[in-house]
């Protein structure tokens, strides 16, 4: 009976097209109903096609691995870059104000135009100086930060992990330093201790003239990365500006803002409005390199997991074809009894569209569940099979950080869809090419 309503279907939707409107939705629905009922029996294993059905699991489980690793690793990547990004921020800025000749003279009011700016959150006056730090025991090269205590803890305050004292303690003219944490190692000094500062300055003919002064050690910081800890020093401005004799001027003015993606843009509104006679910049230039070489890593570690999911697909068609080989009688039957090309297409278009689509979806749930839980699953890994991914001792993060992006997700989930689809037009095609009257020939 239902051959024959099929096969009636067909002859009245191409034959009868004087049909009322309602009987021919009826039909076509049958029709889809029929193609989707047939490519969801092929799924099903017959015991003689128990391999067939197991190179269709392969595949769908290689899709799942495939865009459930993607979804991780870019989870994974995107985390430490915003750990990197956050602690190459820790002790600078997110953009700053300065001149050609690197001297701001009225930096009170241009901090104030900037701290009234949409989306600044504060600004700070800074001195840059490099030099030689000497002990009785070492000497090294440092480079020295002369801020004003009070507006930077409201631009590095929040991210820098004050080991001893704090930047309270740099007072007016007060001789005071406070060092970085490996730095304050290297030279091997404590709280209180003495430390004497070499900073060349320019003299009058053009050339550099040493000058030392000692300072008292009154703090150790931990900002979590290598060039600060090792090689950073903090004094008070108006001793930065007495060593280098710039009376009341600073190298520039730096920034924050709440957003610190929005940092290149409040930058350019600052240079169209401050003109010529000033320079502003942003993290993003000061700092291209590392990010660029971050991106390439992302790029490059999607390519290479993108080749698990393209060799799944290759599976389906592989799949796909042994199943059109071995159902090459029952497509001969349904095209005499009326099912055309287009239809058989869509027959092994739904069964290799439901092998991809659920290898996928697989994916993208496992791999959402996985960057959210990375941080959780890695020390029980850690503590089952006694090893430590990141020590603390080698790296500044301990812990695997991860950021899940709904737009990565999105971009491997539509790609996946789609490579999973087209995998499945070759096989169809060739089902559809099947001749009845070869196929039949013997039966």
């Amino acid at each position: 009976m239902n051959v024959i309503v099929i096969t009636f279907s067909r002859a009245r939707l191409v034959g009868l097209p004087a049909a009322p409107g309602y009987l021919c939705g009826l039909m076509r629905r049958m029709i889809n109903a029929v193609e989707l009922f047939i490519g969801l029996r092929y799924l099903r294993a017959k015991r003689q096609t128990r391999f067939v059905s197991f190179i269709t699991l392969i595949s769908l489980l290689g899709i799942a691995v495939g865009v459930a690793a993607l979804i991780v690793i870019l989870s994974v990547m995107n985390g430490f870059e915003g750990e990197l990004r956050d602690r190459l921020l820790s002790m600078t800025a997110h953009g700053y104000v300065s001149s050609e000749d690197r001297t701001v003279d009225d930096w009170p009011a241009i901090s104030r135009r900037i701290g009234v700016k949409a989306g600044v959150i504060a600004a700070a006056p800074l001195i840059e100086m490099e030099g030689m730090v000497r002990t009785g025991r070492s000497l090294n090269g440092v480079l020295v930060h002369g801020i004003d205590p009070q507006a930077e803890q409201a631009v590095s305050g929040r991210t820098v992990d004050f080991v001893a004292g704090s930047l309270a303690e740099l007072k007016p003219d007060g001789r005071n330093i406070i060092l970085g944490q490996y730095l304050a190692i290297e030279l091997g000094v404590k709280l209180d201790d003495g430390v004497v500062l070499l900073i060349p300055r320019p003299a009058g003919d053009g050339t550099l003239e040493p000058r030392l002064e000692r300072f008292n050690v009154r703090g150790v910081f931990r900002a979590g990365v290598q060039d600060h800890d090792a090689s950073l020093a903090l004094v008070h401005l108006s001793d930065a500006a007495r060593l280098m004799s710039l009376g009341d001027s600073v190298n520039q003015v730096r920034f924050i803002t709440d957003d610190v993606m929005s940092a290149p843009s409040v930058s350019a509104r600052l240079q169209a409005e401050l003109g010529d006679r000033y320079v502003t910049s942003d993290w993003t230039i000061e700092n291209e390199s590392y990010f660029r070489a971050i991106r390439l890593e992302k790029m490059m570690m999607s390519l290479l997991l993108s080749l698990i999911i393209g060799v799944a697909a290759f599976n389906i068609v592989a799949s796909l074809v042994m199943v059109v080989t071995d159902k090459t009688n029952d497509i001969a039957i349904l095209r005499t009894l009326g099912m055309g090309p287009a239809n058989v297409v869509r027959v092994f278009f739904i069964q290799g569209a439901v092998i991809g689509w659920l290898g996928v979806f697989v994916g993208v749930a496992l791999g959402i569940l996985l960057a959210f839980y990375v941080p959780v699953i890695v020390p029980v890994l850690e503590s089952t099979f006694g090893f430590q991914v990141m020590p603390g001792d080698v790296y500044y993060v301990s812990a695997i950080p991860s950021i899940l992006e709904l737009e990565d997700v999105v971009i491997i989930a539509v790609a996946a869809f789609v490579l999973t689809s087209l995998a499945t037009l070759y096989p169809a095609r060739r089902a559809a090419g099947v001749d009845p009257a070869i196929a039949l020939r013997y039966e």
